[in-house]
Formats: C-alpha cells, structure tokens, sequence
C-alpha cells in the first residue's frame, strides 16, 4: 500500500508532463485524481490537520496566483490548476524551491521549443500533429513539463514522501 501511495504522486505528474506534451491539455480528472490523492495519502500517514491545512492554504494561494496569470494570458488554465495541485502535495516549505524549479526547467523548455521552431520539420516528423503543433510558433509552450520536473525534484524532500519511506 504504501509503495502505491509513494509512487501517486510521480506517477500523475508523468501523465500530466506527458498529456500536455502530446495534447496542449491538462485534464481536470487528473487534477481532481491528484488533489484526492493527496488527502487520502495523508489521512493514511496521519498527517496533522495544522499541516493539513497549510499544505491546502498554500495550494489555494497557488491556484489564485495561477488564475492572475490565467487572466494575463501568461500561463494556461491546466497549468494554473497543475501547479496548485503540486504544491499541495509538496506543502508550503517546498513551494518556493518548486517555483524557482519550475521557472528555471521553464524557461530552459520554452528556448529550446523556440529554438527548434526555427530549424525546418522534416515530413517525417510532421506526420506527428503533436510535434507540428509544438513547431507552430502560433502555439504555447506545454509548461505543464517543466512544472512535473520541477514537482519530481522537490517531491523526495516533502513531508509526504519522508513520511512514506520512514
């Protein structure tokens, strides 16, 4: 059971990293899956409800955030409900490495999409739509990669996975 609950968390945030890869799309279910994972795992380590509830404050504080950015046009809907997702498994002390992660593996995903843009699709590759897609420069950057990265680098250091391994 609790290898099951270790490997929740990664296991949805490869199927988010790779769902907007290959879709521009991060589903609603997944997230929805994630967050009640999130309370089951930690009604099942007995997480305190202090922790409790500043693990879903910071995650509430995320999603108001990402829904700024939202409304900016800066990030998409999916990714703004990703990252609030993440946070609440990783709780308020982890969420300032995931940000930082997040921008840098971001930002790092958003110059090398650019900097493929530039370089001509084989017709090989573009009998792929996903890989068309990601070469139209009128398209997004699927972010929702660079957020999972950054999840899975900071997910071993939160209270979550310490309390599942110990």
């Amino acid at each position: 059971m609790s290898t099951i609950a270790l490997l929740f968390f990664p296991f949805g945030m490869a199927l988010a990293a790779s769902s907007d890869l290959l879709t521009m799309k991060i589903s609603n279910k997944l997230v929805l899956l994630l967050v009640a994972g999130f309370f089951v795992v930690a009604i099942a380590i007995n997480l305190p409800l202090q922790q409790l509830a500043l693990h879903v404050m910071c995650a509430l504080l995320v999603l108001v955030v990402g829904f700024i950015l939202f409304a900016m046009r800066w990030i998409g809907g999916g990714d703004a409900k990703l990252a609030a997702a993440t946070t609440l498994w990783l709780g308020y002390a982890l969420t300032p490495m995931f940000v930082v992660y997040a921008g840098m593996l971001g930002g790092v995903l958003t110059l090398s999409i650019l900097a493929l843009r530039g370089l001509p699709l084989t017709p090989f590759l573009a009998r792929y739509t996903w890989l068309e897609r990601l070469h139209n420069p009128k398209s997004g950057v699927p972010y929702g990669i660079a957020m999972a990265a950054a999840g899975m680098l900071v997910y071993s250091n939160s209270v979550i996975f310490q309390q599942l391994i110990a």
